[in-house]
């Protein structure tokens, strides 16, 4: 079955990047001059996919407002003959059928991937992490939809860490059946010992899930946090079936971490159209005097 529906959740509280999300959700942090959620769910349009939820929780309507029409403002745009720029902003609204739903409780990944059950039914469907901006020329989302076409299977955008933070992420069990494509067997979330370490890949910010995840997220009990992790419940699904891992292209930021932020911003602003070649020889310039 074709891969055409997302799920992006984008409820967390963002504590990580405080003061900067007390009153903006993380999400809408910009990279140049586009908010990160908007990446997200761009990357995914490119992958194939027409139909997205973005689950949200209070304080996070600047996201649904950002993918709604501004009559006032584009009046304004096309008074002043701004026609690129109005096209730019109009263009936002069209990019999917995009949809939200509140996590009233914000219980865990797990918890919030659940309430996302009525809106795929029994479809496959694409989990892009709202923390998670991965950009490349060939969409991550879509480097794993292929692999799912190929094989079935659900599947896992992986990469991986430095040793020595693999207890901040996951720890898969992986087979490489060929190229960047390996069989994952087993996963721990945030391994808390030497002997609970898997191997150094983990899940960064994508993967494939099938309708099974539903029926084992309603019996897991909490995990790490006093969460319900879906690594738990994937970790089922991998035993029970196996899943697919896919070692992507792209370079992913981590916007809910400071750090992130900036790489993001950096790198990006020098590959950006309109100030790429300005903002490089800025730095040129600045890097003279550290």
């Amino acid at each position: 079955m074709k891969v055409t529906k997302a799920v992006i959740p984008a409820a967390g509280l963002g504590t990580r990047v405080l003061p900067a999300t007390k009153a903006m959700p993380k999400e809408m942090l910009p990279i140049v001059d586009k908010p990160a959620i908007q990446l997200i769910v761009e990357e995914a349009v490119k992958s194939g996919i027409t139909d997205i939820l973005i689950i949200t929780n209070r304080g996070k309507g600047l996201i649904e407002d950002h993918f709604d029409r501004v009559p006032e403002l584009e009046f304004n745009l096309s008074s002043k003959n701004k026609d690129s720029m109005l096209k730019e902003v109009v263009d936002i609204s069209k990019l999917a059928n995009i949809y939200f739903i509140r996590q009233k409780e914000t219980k865990g990944l797990g918890h919030a991937i659940s309430c996302a059950r009525s809106f795929t039914g029994n479809e496959p469907f694409a989990v892009l992490y709202g923390d998670d901006v991965i950009v490349g020329d060939n969409p991550a989302c879509g480097q794993l939809i292929k692999a799912y076409h190929e094989y079935g299977l659900g599947v896992l955008g992986i990469k991986k860490v430095k040793e020595e933070d693999i207890h901040k992420y996951s720890s898969l069990k992986v087979e490489n059946l060929h190229d960047n494509i390996f069989k994952c067997t087993d996963m721990i979330e945030k391994p808390q010992t030497p002997e609970e370490v898997l191997s150094i890949y983990s899940i960064l910010g994508r993967c494939i899930l099938t309708p099974d995840i539903f029926d084992i997220l309603d019996t897991i009990k909490p995990g790490a946090g006093g969460e319900i992790q879906l690594t738990d419940a994937m970790r089922e699904l991998a035993r029970q079936k196996g899943m697919l891992g896919v070692e992507y292209e792209g370079t992913r930021y981590d916007m809910g971490n400071k750090l992130g932020i900036m790489q993001a911003s950096v790198e990006q602003a020098l590959k950006h159209p309109e100030i790429g070649e300005s903002f490089r020889q800025y730095l040129k310039d600045f890097c003279k005097n550290l």
